[in-house]
């Protein structure tokens, strides 16, 4: 079971989340009604559901407040306190965009709620619209029919009875003495009756045509989760698509993961790659190494030898404020950094040269400009590559940089000599490279 940790959101509440998987893009489930995070694990269609849903991407998954591990409430909290909850968890776990996964009211309320009004933090939207309410359920459902079906259940809440989410009530009794007991730790019936109302009567229907950012929505064959719903919810979309996923459970996570997660990863796949598409900039990548170091560090000892790189790496950061760098890593005895201009790259390599032979040591360095693409602190694409095989080339004290940086810099006062044609390992083509003078 992935570690519980804690959001806070602007108003104080704690709001309990787990982050599963490790995949580059970042996906935000958000439960339909109640929820457990830790008890829910027990359940073996829970872990099998996760398991597969977390297999090529990183998934955040909380209890709304006043269920679960989150804060309970005195009242009921309003739409915009349960979009703070999906803002903290985002925030805590350092996503700044993120695909939306929702069913029941986690679907077209607050999920399509927080996608139209954080369209900068929302990649797409995912969402199965199983929900009670007369504006979006099936035709005669009034709130008479909402009080009768409360207070049946706050009769039962937490006992060991066949539980909702099935056409045909589930038999086993392990899975219901389970589902039992998970509903007693994650509400009481008294808030979990406010909840349910409060969702009843949170009509977004104008709010839904102002989604604009790309939508799937998804329904099994169910009595909650059908066709029909899901074809009045796409149709107050713009362009929102429809799959049918199959399976009778009105829960996404009870039966067969793979028929969804297989249409989440096929509709997110193409939106994903164009977000990559979009972060690419172009940059001018810098790579520094100490040359020698394990011999040097042998010679001086521990102590001195970590002394002299606290001070080497002092003087790369100093340079870097200077001529505007920006640090993505240290790697081993080097630095990683980028620049938004070339002439402050090879200045910058220049000075740091320069500024670290005092210590007794000497640096090479190598410089490319190219198309990158920044993942989150990190940065990747051909353009590094080039980069990090330009310094590999360089010798002691020696500044390269890739013909596209001399090309660039002319006018800057820069001078080249030229280092000849090379090989690049991993890299087509041979490249020429230019060494940089006084």
């Amino acid at each position: 079971m992935p570690k519980t940790q804690w959001a806070v959101t602007v108003d104080g509440a704690y709001i309990a989340y787990q982050d599963v998987g490790a995949g580059p893009h970042a996906l935000v489930l958000i439960h339909g009604w109640w929820s457990h995070l830790e008890l829910s694990w027990e359940d073996p269609q829970y872990a099998r559901f996760m398991d597969r849903l977390s297999r090529r991407m990183r998934v955040l998954v909380f209890d709304k407040r006043g269920t679960g591990m989150s804060d309970r409430f005195t009242e009921p909290p309003h739409l915009e306190a349960r979009m703070d909850d999906v803002r903290a968890v985002m925030d805590a776990a350092g996503v700044d965009r993120a695909a939306l996964l929702g069913w029941g009211t986690g679907g077209p309320q607050l999920g399509g709620v927080f996608a139209a009004t954080h369209p900068e933090r929302t990649v797409a939207l995912c969402i199965d619209p199983s929900v009670h309410g007369p504006w979006m359920a099936e035709p005669g459902e009034t709130e008479e029919d909402l009080e009768r079906d409360i207070e049946r259940m706050m009769a039962t809440w937490g006992e060991e009875v066949p539980p909702s989410g099935y056409d045909e009530a589930p038999t086993d009794p392990a899975f219901v003495r389970m589902e039992a007991r998970a509903a007693r730790f994650s509400a009481t019936p008294g808030s979990i009756a406010a909840l349910t109302r409060m969702w009843f009567h949170t009509d977004v229907r104008d709010v839904l045509p102002t989604i604009r950012v790309p939508t799937l929505v998804f329904h099994k064959d169910s009595g909650w989760s059908n066709p029909e719903s899901a074809a009045r919810a796409a149709a107050l979309i713009p362009g929102a698509k429809t799959v049918n996923v199959g399976g009778s459970e009105g829960v996404i996570t009870l039966g067969d993961p793979d028929p969804l997660v297989t249409a989440i990863e096929a509709f997110l796949g193409p939106i994903w790659d164009e977000e990559q598409d979009l972060d690419r900039v172009l940059a001018t990548v810098m790579f520094t190494d100490i040359v020698d170091s394990t011999a040097q560090g042998a010679a001086l000892g521990d102590r001195a030898w970590a002394d002299v790189r606290a001070q080497h790496d002092q003087i790369v950061r100093a340079n870097l404020a200077r001529f505007r760098g920006r640090e993505i890593k240290t790697m081993g005895d080097g630095f990683l950094a980028t620049f938004d201009g070339p002439a402050r790259g090879v200045r910058c390599a220049e000075a740091i040269a320069a500024q670290v032979q005092p210590l007794g040591v000497e640096i090479r360095a190598g410089l490319h400009t190219g198309e990158v693409a920044f993942e989150g602190d990190d940065v990747a694409g051909l353009g590094v590559a080039i980069g990090a095989r330009v310094g590999a080339k360089a010798g002691p004290n020696e500044v390269l940089v890739s013909q596209t940086v001399k090309d660039l810099v002319a006018g800057s006062g820069l001078a080249f000599e030229d280092a000849g044609e090379h090989e690049l390992k991993g890299v087509p083509d041979r490249w020429r490279l230019y060494r940089v003078v006084s």
